[in-house]
């Protein structure tokens, strides 16, 4: 029963002392890839490093991520593209727009979003993309640019139903569901349950938000398992037939070659 763990932040200094433990339990657990989206230029070596160790089974992005956006994002983004003509990536990611924590650099990061969704286009590569806060601002770039030449996902997805149904019209577009849908209280299995299970992807967003019964530690790959039988339970359906529709998602938008029969 294989699985891929569509975002991942695998090569950060949380996993540094056990990475080779936490991606052979990952590998044991029926994990068959991990994909690794880039947050901006200091991060870029460390990824390269575990996915040029990994060649297999961690496969990289490459994007600036929104909340790395300031007033140098020009000289980050010129760094970023340089690395799209040196290195293959399955995504342009993580990029998007989060206007949660600050606003100060909001139209920079709609035009460093938009510069990425179109090099997503010239490469023909999905997006990988970061809402927070944002939804309006993001779907009036992804408009702007162009609908039908844009595909990816929202990750982490977490936003209302309002939005849900946006989404689904814009037709190349997943949902990335994480550990958030089994925390008590989420409004989040009520609404993905409101479109098919052939638009989600599975993720687990490592190190970040653990799923139940790991919340308070490091977030795991192989803790996407909890969330597979979340949205198993939310779908009403075998766990089996949940890892096997997300893989099939998966391997579609990403464009990755099958490691085993589907």
């Amino acid at each position: 029963m294989g699985l891929i763990d569509t975002h991942s932040h695998v090569y950060m200094d949380a996993f540094a002392s056990d990475i080779e433990i936490c991606l052979k339990q990952a590998q044991e657990s029926g994990i068959e890839r991990i994909l690794t989206p880039n947050v901006d230029i200091s991060t870029i070596s460390s990824m390269h490093k575990l996915c040029d160790k990994y060649p297999d089974y961690v496969i990289p992005m490459m994007g600036l991520h929104p909340t790395s956006i300031g007033a140098d994002y020009t000289t980050q983004l010129n760094r970023i593209e340089s690395c799209l003509h040196t290195h293959k990536y399955c995504a342009i990611g993580e990029i998007g727009i989060d206007l949660y924590w600050d606003k100060t650099y909001l139209k920079e990061q709609k035009i460093a979003f938009e510069e990425q969704l179109q090099w997503s286009i010239d490469l023909d590569l999905p997006v990988a993309i970061h809402a927070r806060k944002a939804f309006h601002e993001i779907f009036d770039s992804i408009h702007k640019i162009g609908t039908k030449s844009l595909k990816g996902v929202f990750h982490s997805f977490s936003g209302t139903e309002a939005e849900l149904k946006e989404i689904k019209q814009l037709e190349n577009f997943k949902l990335g569901i994480g550990g958030v849908i089994t925390y008590k209280n989420a409004k989040l299995p009520d609404i993905i349950s409101k479109t098919s299970i052939h638009n989600i992807l599975l993720e687990t967003d490592s190190p970040y938000l653990p799923p139940v019964p790991h919340r308070g530690k490091r977030n795991d790959p192989i803790y996407i398992w909890e969330t597979a039988h979340k949205v198993a339970e939310v779908y009403n359906m075998p766990i089996e037939e949940v890892a096997r529709i997300t893989r099939v998602n998966t391997l579609k938008i990403f464009k990755l070659e099958c490691k085993f029969s589907s």
